[in-house]
């Protein structure tokens, strides 16, 4: 057993290829993981294949101006330039086509980068006699077989690169996040997407030579994707990347040696079965914790309508029994909803029965309340009475602030339902400490006017004035608030005009 281990990951150590083909790809997987945690962020991958492929014109065209003026073969520092030239290229048409068109950015990487791929294609065939490329290495590579020149330039870009990261990485994680705050800000947003899209141009250039578009298009976006499955954090994501291409490196060309294969796409193939199994085992994102919260998880209309069934029964202790005599669409949930809503402090076992808790009864008057009005508006656009109350029954779920804030306004803020129920105030609105409009307030309520907008100049009110509101007249279009002992009268647009906060005793 010793001696096949030995066999199998101590004596690949001992030949030179493949150290120095661990060193190489290690260096081009670190540097790639990490700005490729801002390429996937930034919604850049496909800018990485169209970099990589347009490298073949860049490759072609210094090959091709060395050996017609000065007669050299294969020169690096000219194609490496050439690489770059082509790069900075097909950037710039990228966003020329995307800026002066309809055509969107993604569609115009597809179309340039074919392209400019395929001017290099036609460079090297054209010029066969001169250009010795052989494109199926170009794309493929050879991991196996790097060169000293190769690593030297691979180790300076990645120097260069991850200096600039470190220097700039605040600049690089605000406008990766929110590019709008960052310029609002004065961080010069098209600078850093520029210095961005250079860094990413020097990590391709560089690294294709020692292994190929597909496994620098592979290592830019794999490890990082990965690391975003554990990561919420740009920091620990880039960290967690360049380990992630690391071990992916490491594993694929101790699998390439052992089964005599290819060793990029061993690389390559490491890599992606890392990328899965981290998406199957993920302890947020990943599939098995994703099934777990669904087999846990509970309707939503089930915890909503036991809240509206304990608030209906006026603060005292509830037992299941009596819930389950409300609740029928989920009984098999029932027991689930109220031990988790209890786990949620929304709901407090007592006395053998369940109460709600300060914010279980705020979450149940809101629903209440956007029962209560869908049912009016139901009334009002004319639905059969006897269908009223199960459809807003349905409808009550549908309790976002601002569509039920809309139909309270519409309808003139009404305080009784169609069945003389009362319609209470939202209580994360109407609430102490907090502002908002007269017109919400209640029969009987009790506040200070804070604000007075144009249309309630001329209403009497001042700001300091302490009001009691009293009960609406006019089928409820006027507001009538008492200061002291003078009453003023109050249309629905300057109620919604004068800004309140509750004060004194109040229900």
């Amino acid at each position: 057993m010793i001696e096949l281990l030995h066999t199998a990951f101590i004596e690949p150590l001992g030949q030179a290829f493949f150290v120095k083909s661990m060193i190489g790809g290690t260096i081009a997987a670190v540097v790639c993981s990490v700005i490729g945690c801002l390429v996937i962020l930034r919604k850049m991958s496909f800018l990485g294949d169209a970099l990589s492929h347009a490298m073949i014109a860049g490759v072609s065209g210094g090959y091709l101006f060395m050996k017609l003026i000065f007669d050299v073969e294969a020169y690096a520092p000219a194609m490496l330039i050439g690489s770059i030239i082509a790069a900075v290229v097909t950037v710039a048409l990228i966003g020329f086509v995307s800026n002066i068109s309809r055509i969107k950015e993604d569609t115009a990487i597809g179309i340039i980068y074919t392209g400019i791929f395929a001017a290099g294609v036609v460079l090297v065939s054209v010029f066969h006699e001169y250009i010795h490329i052989d494109i199926v290495h170009f794309i493929m590579g050879d991991v196996l077989g790097i060169a000293d020149s190769d690593l030297w330039v691979a180790a300076i870009v990645a120097s260069i690169v991850l200096t600039l990261i470190i220097l700039f990485f605040r600049y690089f994680q605000i406008t990766a996040f929110d590019p709008i705050m960052a310029a609002s800000i004065g961080i010069p947003v098209v600078l850093i997407d520029y210095l961005l899209t250079t860094s990413v141009s020097l990590v391709v250039v560089s690294a294709v030579s020692m292994v190929g578009v597909i496994l620098v298009v592979g290592l830019l976006i794999t490890p990082a994707a990965t690391a975003y499955l554990l990561s919420d954090r740009l920091d620990r994501m880039m960290l967690l990347a360049a380990l992630f291409g690391t071990t992916s490196v490491i594993g694929g060309l101790y699998i390439s040696i052992w089964l005599d294969s290819s060793g990029g796409g061993a690389i390559m193939l490491f890599c992606t079965f890392q990328f899965l199994f981290v998406l199957a085992v993920a302890p947020r994102y990943g599939m098995i914790a994703k099934k777990l919260r669904r087999m846990r998880m509970i309707p939503q209309e089930l915890t909503e309508d036991i809240l509206v069934t304990i608030l209906r029964e006026g603060g005292k202790p509830v037992s299941e029994q009596v819930i389950k005599g409300y609740i029928h669409s989920h009984d098999k949930y029932l027991s689930k909803g109220l031990r988790l809503l209890t786990q949620d402090e929304m709901l407090i076992s007592s006395d053998g029965g369940f109460k709600l808790s300060d914010s279980g009864e705020k979450e149940a008057v809101r629903i209440l309340r956007a029962h209560r009005l869908w049912e009016t508006y139901l009334q009002k656009v004319g639905a059969p009475e006897g269908q009223v109350h199960s459809i807003a029954h349905h409808l009550e779920h549908l309790h976002d602030n601002e569509a039920i804030g809309y139909i309270d306004g519409m309808l003139g803020h009404p305080e009784e339902g169609p069945h003389g129920e009362s319609i209470p105030a939202d209580p994360l609105q109407v609430a102490k400490g907090k502002k908002f409009q007269l017109s919400l307030l209640r029969t009987g309520s009790e506040a200070t006017v804070t604000a007075i907008g144009e249309r309630a100049k001329k209403s009497g009110l001042k700001k300091g004035n302490c009001i009691v509101l009293e009960s609406r007249v006019d089928d409820g279009e006027t507001w009538v608030v008492s200061v002291g002992r003078r009453k003023i009268r109050l249309d629905h647009s300057a109620s919604d005009d004068i800004e309140v906060e509750l004060s004194g005793n109040n229900h």
